[in-house]
């Protein structure tokens, strides 16, 4: 404890609460959808809400303190996507069932320490392809903003250029202070949504369906592993962070076994939001950063505790308002992966390739342009290395004694 207040930061504190901000502002969205599709009461959506907060919140503080790194734990939004369409086909009861067979199968995945053997195998300009992909949608919707709140987005976007030349570190900051004030001041911020409520846990009973498993144990384990996990330690390595990925997908898999009765569909390494905690403006000294990661931590418990009052927070601040501060807060980096993604000239064409196909939003065979981005890189990298060994000059053979010879 003594630690985390020497280390503590304004900075830290602030990218930890956008990124929070952020991981509720879109996928929980889909979380309601999948709801609404299954017709779930609202006691069961409160519980479901509660458990990813509550999980989130604990694990991104636990594993923040023991590694000192800034590691920020979602809910996996691609699995909640998946949920849209398999719930109204199935019980909750069932679905329940195959959280925790997926579940087990990510644990294993981590405990066997197989998921490092690839990480420390991907090239680096591959990854930081797939996350400049990943991130380049977030850029890009903070100028979409503008045809719908033009005067909120451009001031958010001109405070963030005038105090990233004067005060870097509290540029995000001061873009949450103007936007919010603006939003208030112009009537944007509908007052009446909001309400004051607690979240309770409902345990839910699993049962066991052999084609419910198959339905879904697999895809939620890759869009876990390649969507979730893959881009996330992508995150970290980009910024200079070593940690073993195993501890953090076991954690993650175990924290998710043990809620998955209340809701739980799954807790994953986060990538999008953690960049927000990596970077810079969390703090110069990337040995502070962490602070970002247990604060981050804290505001998901506050938030998980007030389910109702969340669901209402997030529904009174104008949508351009938050899609403008995710944009502004990952510019930072966006602009480091493309430069991880670009470092490498014999790597170019393949991150290159990475960065196209995961931006674009494709998805094929149920599987998420991440994993596609990632399989269309590594192929062009195999490719082409295999082109550039062969193009490659052989090298003079000594033809006689005397070129053997050193020269004198």
């Amino acid at each position: 404890m003594k630690a985390l207040l020497k280390d503590f930061s304004l900075s830290a504190v602030v990218a930890g609460f956008i990124a929070t901000v952020i991981s509720y502002a879109g996928p929980l969205v889909i979380i309601f959808q999948a709801a609404k599709a299954a017709d779930l009461p609202h006691d069961v959506l409160s519980s479901w809400v509660w458990t990813i907060s509550i999980g989130s919140g604990v694990l991104g503080i636990a594993l923040s303190i023991r590694y000192k790194v800034p590691i920020v734990i979602a809910w996996s939004a691609p699995g909640s996507a998946l949920l849209v369409t398999m719930l109204p086909d199935i019980t909750l009861n069932q679905a329940v069932g195959a959280y925790i067979v997926s579940n087990i199968v990510v644990l294993l995945v981590g405990l066997s320490g197989a998921f490092d053997r690839i990480i420390d195998r991907l090239p680096a300009a591959i990854a930081a392809g797939m996350l400049a992909g990943i991130l380049f949608r977030f850029g890009t919707g903070l100028f979409v903003a503008v045809k719908d709140q033009p005067w909120l987005v451009l001031a958010m976007f001109g405070t963030y250029l005038l105090f990233k030349r004067s005060l870097p570190r509290y540029a995000v900051l001061a873009v949450l202070v103007v936007g919010v004030t603006i939003a208030i001041a112009s009537g944007e911020l509908r007052s009446e949504a909001l309400v004051i409520g607690l979240a309770t846990p409902v345990w839910i009973a699993p049962e066991f369906s052999w084609q419910v498993i198959l339905n879904i144990v697999f895809p939620l384990v890759m869009v876990a592993l390649t969507g979730q996990f893959m881009p996330g330690m992508a995150v970290l390595r980009n910024d200079g962070y070593a940690t073993p990925a195993s501890p953090l997908i076991s954690s993650s898999a175990l924290g998710s076994l043990l809620l998955a009765p209340f809701g739980c569909h799954g807790l994953n390494l986060a990538a999008i939001t953690a960049a927000i905690c990596t970077g810079r403006e969390s703090h110069e000294n990337p040995h502070k950063r962490y602070v970002a990661g247990v604060s981050g931590g804290v505001f998901y418990l506050l938030l998980g505790i007030f389910g109702a009052t969340l669901v209402s927070l997030f529904t009174a601040f104008p949508a351009a308002m938050i899609a403008a501060l995710a944009g502004l807060a990952l510019l930072a980096a966006i602009g480091a992966a493309l430069s991880g993604a670009m470092a490498v000239p014999a790597d170019r064409e393949a991150a290159l390739i990475t960065f196209l196909v995961t931006a674009s939003g494709m998805s094929f065979l149920g599987l998420s342009a991440a994993f596609w981005g990632l399989v269309f890189g590594l192929c062009a990298h195999a490719l082409l290395g295999l082109r550039q060994r062969r193009s490659a000059p052989a090298l003079p053979l000594a033809t006689s004694s005397e070129e053997q010879q050193p020269a004198r």
